[in-house]
């Protein structure tokens, strides 16, 4: 047991999504069996017609035998045809269904699992592995049983032809076995490197084909290339070692069998000619050995197949494994909607990928129902951390956060998730229309509220000039659009779905003048009567909140309004004398 699961083993974690489906399994399985049987039964009809029909010269048997073996031939085709369809139908099924478990699965993990996991490996696991599971499912299973069956009932019949020239046959078969289980070893260990070596190179082509812009301004196009080029000759050259295990594997196969095939049929002519056998018994011998000599064959295709394909479920099987630190919890509580508002309680957070490195320690910070905070500091003060950890893409090592005084741990991702609007400094656009992409958070939205929105974001007059409106096609990741533009429809996104807490990193940040003074009216609107956090580097931008939190090293340093803190917090002149020129002797009275 041992030794078959570390060849095959990974393939009985499919089960689960064969079980769903038993019934078409038994119809395919009957259709198996019955071409096996149809097969079988050739070499009979065979070894009548020459000693019934030919040796005798009775018109009347021939005829008959003829009529058998076109019978047999119809049932053979009914049944290989029906095998086919129902086999093939489930291959695609059973890929369809671990292909969404997998990308479903995916969904639901974390941004911690992207730290260390390439987009690019993930596509190709979801494509190139799940091929490699339908090849095997919807094509190699079904040979592979119907080999199986045939060897079985081809030595079973061997046997009951001539038990002596059947004996040589199976003492062969049982010496061919040994370099199966060699090679198919090897074969397996060579497809799972294989499989390793295309998914580096689709995870090197995906993050430069995302990064074209940058690529090519730094005419880096050809390095780019060789890059890839080596990506790929390295997954070649490990393919090609494979290829010559399974061509290795496959000639002596056919050495072993058809040697022995020769040598019996030798001994079986020297028997005819000695009136031990019919020429009838001779002919049918012949079909089985050469029946279960090519069904032999076959398996031995079939084996490096399962051995990639059990490499290939391996792999996706490490995916579905994989779980996600932030998980929902088993019991949920609502969100309440009144309360005291946002609170962070003695928060310390590092990211998983650089743990010695702390982003929040210590961070304790409240925001009041309907206050508009900004955010500010210089990079890594741990500001987008804020945000990463409201919204549970993670969970802080310590301490907690809660809203409305409800922990967000308590509550599920829905209820979180659905209550924030998010702009982030880098605003995705889907490759669909224009108003796909507004009501993307709020798929229900009529186009009036589309439009409402929209015009909110100071997005409706670029929009109306585009050549199909809100139906224009913006192309991946929005490529038809500026900057700008991109922004505007996230805003417009983020207005749309009204929730009562308004995430906003660096909104304003790809706006030209003009623009910044259009949206920050509408973002001044929006958040009325709803909690608001604006991260801002750009400090014009924010020196209407509320409150300003100035944060350094995971800690807030000050805190108060742009005038006060111009006075009370060094770092904060230091930012505002950077942006607007005041030199740092001009401000008088700097403490903290």
């Amino acid at each position: 047991m041992a030794a078959s699961s570390s060849r095959v083993g990974p393939l009985f974690a499919l089960v689960p999504f064969l079980k769903p489906y038993a019934g078409r399994w038994a119809l395919a399985f009957l259709a198996l069996v019955t071409s096996a049987g149809a097969t079988l039964a050739l070499p009979m009809a065979f070894r009548y017609l020459i000693d019934r029909g030919f040796a005798t010269g009775d018109r009347t048997h021939i005829d008959r035998y003829f009529i058998a073996l076109f019978i047999v031939s119809l049932i053979l085709a009914g049944a290989t045809a029906l095998r086919f369809y129902w086999v093939s139908w489930l291959g695609e099924r059973v890929t369809a269904d671990l292909r969404r478990a997998v990308y479903d699965h995916i969904m639901r993990m974390s941004p911690q699992f992207f730290e260390i996991t390439q987009t690019g490996e993930v596509l190709s696991r979801l494509t190139t592995d799940t091929t490699l599971i339908q090849t095997v499912v919807g094509t190699s299973l079904s040979l592979g049983l119907r080999n199986a069956l045939l060897t079985i009932g081809g030595i079973a019949m061997l046997v009951m032809t001539s038990a002596a020239l059947s004996a040589y046959i199976i003492a062969v078969l049982i010496i061919v076995v040994a370099p199966i289980v060699f090679f198919g070893r090897r074969v397996r260990r060579l497809s799972r490197a294989s499989q390793d070596k295309v998914a580096n190179a689709s995870a090197l082509a995906g993050e430069t084909l995302n990064a074209m812009p940058t690529v090519q301004s730094y005419t880096q196009e050809q390095y780019e290339a060789k890059r890839f080029g080596a990506a790929v000759e390295t997954a070649f050259e490990t393919a090609l070692t494979r290829i010559r295990a399974r061509a290795g594997l496959t000639a002596v196969v056919i050495v072993f069998v058809f040697a022995a095939i020769v040598y019996v049929l030798w001994l079986g002519a020297q028997a005819v000619l000695a009136g031990q056998m019919t020429a009838g018994q001779l002919s049918q011998f012949i079909l089985y050995a050469v029946f279960t000599a090519g069904a032999v064959g076959a398996l031995a295709e079939v084996w490096g197949d399962l051995q990639r394909a059990a490499g290939a479920t391996d792999r996706l099987m490490q995916l579905l494994a994989a779980e996600s630190p932030v998980t929902e919890p088993e019991v949920t509580l609502p969100m309440p909607s009144t309360g005291d508002g946002i609170r962070f309680d003695n928060v310390s957070f590092a990211y998983p990928s650089r743990a010695a490195i702390p982003a929040l320690s210590g961070f304790s910070f409240d925001v009041r129902p309907g206050e508009h905070v900004a955010l500010v500091g210089p990079s890594g003060a741990g500001k987008t951390t804020l945000f990463q950890l409201l919204l549970r893409f993670y969970d802080p090592q310590s301490g907690s956060i809660l809203i409305n005084g409800v922990s967000t741990r308590q509550m599920s991702f829905g209820v979180l998730r659905n209550a924030i609007g998010v702009v982030l400094q880098d605003s995705v656009i889907f490759s669909g229309s224009v108003l796909d992409n507004i009501r993307y958070g709020m798929p229900e939205a009529t186009l009036a509220q589309v439009q409402h929105a929209a015009d909110m974001a100071a997005a409706a007059g670029f929009i109306e000039q585009l050549p199909e409106g809100y139906d224009t096609f913006l192309g991946e990741r929005g490529v038809r659009l500026s900057g700008g533009q991109r922004q505007r429809i996230a805003i417009a996104r983020a207005i749309l779905r009204n929730p009562p807490i308004l995430l906003l990193d660096e909104a304003t940040s790809a706006l030209d003048a003009a623009s910044e003074r259009l949206v920050q009216t509408a973002l001044d609107n929006a958040a009325q009567n709803r909690t608001t956090i604006v991260i801002a580097h750009r400090l014009a931008t924010v020196q209407r909140a509320d409150r300003i939190v100035v944060l350094d090293h995971g800690r807030i340093v000050a805190q108060g309004k742009h005038a006060e803190l111009l006075q009370s917090s060094r770092l904060y002149a230091q930012l505002a004398a950077l942006q607007f020129g005041n030199p740092l002797d001009a401000v008088p009275h700097v403490n903290a």
